[in-house]
């Protein structure tokens, strides 16, 4: 691994171009669906990159992992953030570059928020470990949170204290 930085508006193809592979390569680990950013101007991506924290990570120079931090809005709400968006190419999974991730949002939510947020599929086991290992726990369950082909899949809720 390369090492890991926040994405800016420069990173806009490269980031958008991996969480639309992600989206393809694995339709059943994501609530979205490639057709619900394929067409998304260059521009909104850049601005999402350049209003929110996404850390990106690289292997030989390559963007090979993402993962995002958004914070709710509202006074009520601000103390939360939600991890979004984590993808790692499978050539790169196992290699550590998952958990240097999650410790990038992390480390960036610290003193921002008190709790963060995040949902996995029910029937991805290794993301779930991956976030248990960095203090995620499950709280609820979301029943066919998502269709996929029809098929109805249930999302894990899980949060992480900070404070």
């Amino acid at each position: 691994m390369d090492g890991i930085r926040r994405l800016g508006p420069d990173d806009a193809a490269a980031f958008h171009a991996l969480r639309l592979e992600g989206f393809r390569r694995f339709p059943r680990q994501f609530r979205y669906a490639p057709e619900d950013e394929d067409g998304l101007p260059l521009a909104q991506v850049e601005r999402r990159l350049a209003e929110q924290f996404v850390a990106g990570a690289f292997v030989s120079g390559a963007l090979a992992g993402i993962a995002g931090l958004s914070r709710f809005a509202g006074a009520r709400l601000r103390h939360k953030g939600l991890l979004w968006g984590m993808y790692v190419r499978p050539e790169a999974q196992g290699t550590g570059l998952g958990g240097a991730l999650v410790n990038a949002v992390l480390d960036h939510a610290r003193g921002q928020v008190q709790t963060v947020q995040l949902t996995v599929m029910d029937h991805n086991p290794p993301a779930r470990r991956l976030y248990e290992r960095h203090g995620f726990v499950e709280y609820g369950r979301e029943p066919d949170a998502v269709r996929v082909d029809g098929e109805p899949l249930d999302e894990i809720l899980m949060i992480k204290r900070l404070a």
